[in-house]
């Protein structure tokens, strides 16, 4: 299995946005010490209480600059807000940079409230993503190539510089409503799946279409999937489920709201269920989001149920979130992730 960290790059309540970036590259040097496998980089905007990781390839680069083993990922670039030509140049860049450790992980993102302020309308958001990806693997793969799309429209482009990887950086979808599974499946893009949103135990029949659809499709193996999953290891089990507690349930409750918000949008499709989904995330038991949405205890703990996911789901890796809410203190995620790395992680190698 692949072992990576879903960071955020978290501000802290009463914390400066200096030390936020501070904390956070403390950790990616720690996460690059101890033999991680992978960094994964959110995009969040306008929401300075949270997080300052609005710029995912900024960061990316200047990661690539201090490591020099550790992948570095995209969890996710929203597509639909991007440039597709300037998208394609900067990832050639952090590719070029980094010497080839780039996974171009990309998504929609569900904060509708993020393309409102952009200008954009949540509801071009699937034809967007998929004019954009489209563009961008034609730039990496083609000489000179033009396009007249429904957004876009580009005459004989020759991109420069062009990624170390070839064909391209490896591509992975975030897979959030039922019917982007099987659409990635036949596209043959490996997935990120999600459980903050939903229960780990309604994964399993999504996963089955994703790799139904790749098997139908012709693609070779059985298509990876990518867990993102709150983790948090602590000396004991009591320890690992009282530390995250608050943050954890702040973070749903947050979420829930914006996602019932979100249900009236004209853009909003039945087959999302965001006013269900959103009012669960805002009611749901504590106990509930130990069993069913987070993965957390002693090393030990943590290692029966990954394995137990490993085999339910046909895991290739997870994207493990550290700090889900962003308000679990610096120390404690430092202790998380070298208990991750020098205990958990061996078990699966």
């Amino acid at each position: 299995m692949e072992f990576g960290m879903f960071h955020e790059f978290q501000r802290l309540p009463g914390a400066s946005e200096p030390s936020a970036f501070a904390d956070s590259l403390a950790q990616v040097d720690e996460a690059e010490r101890l033999g991680l496998d992978a960094m994964w980089l959110a995009e969040l905007h306008f929401n300075p209480e949270r997080s300052v990781l609005a710029s995912p390839l900024i960061l990316a680069t200047a990661i690539a600059a201090r490591t020099t083993r550790m992948k570095i990922g995209t969890a996710v670039q929203v597509l639909p807000l991007c440039h597709p030509l300037r998208l394609a140049e900067e990832l050639a860049t952090v590719d070029q940079l980094s010497n080839g450790r780039l996974i171009f992980g990309a998504g929609r993102s569900g904060f509708a409230h993020t393309y409102r302020t952009y200008g954009v309308d949540y509801g071009e958001s699937r034809e967007r993503f998929s004019e954009t990806l489209h563009i961008v693997k034609r730039a990496f793969t083609e000489e000179r190539f033009s396009h007249a799309g429904k957004y876009f429209t580009y005459e004989n482009v020759r991109l420069a510089p062009r990624p170390i990887q070839q064909p391209w950086p490896e591509i992975r979808v975030a897979a959030a409503s039922p019917d982007t599974y099987e659409e990635m499946g036949t596209m043959g893009h490996p997935i990120f799946v999600a459980a903050r949103i939903g229960n780990l135990s309604d994964l399993a029949p999504n996963v089955k279409t994703f790799r139904e659809a790749w098997a139908k499709a012709g693609h070779p193996g059985r298509g990876a999937v990518y867990l993102r999953v709150p983790v948090y290891v602590a000396a004991t089990d009591e320890a690992a489920q009282e530390e995250p507690r608050e943050s954890i349930l702040h973070l749903l409750r947050t979420i829930g709201a914006n996602l019932a918000a979100s249900a009236n949008l004209a853009s909003a499709r039945a087959i999302e269920n965001r006013a269900e989904r959103g009012a669960k995330m805002m009611s749901i038991d504590y106990e509930e989001v130990l069993r069913e949405r987070m993965i957390v205890g002693t090393p030990a703990t943590v290692i029966a149920r990954l394995k137990q996911l490993e085999e339910e789901l046909g895991l290739d890796g997870i994207l493990a979130e550290l700090n889900p809410g962003s308000r679990i203190p610096h120390a404690q995620v430092m202790t998380a992730l070298r208990l991750l790395c020098e205990e958990v992680i061996p078990a699966f190698k």
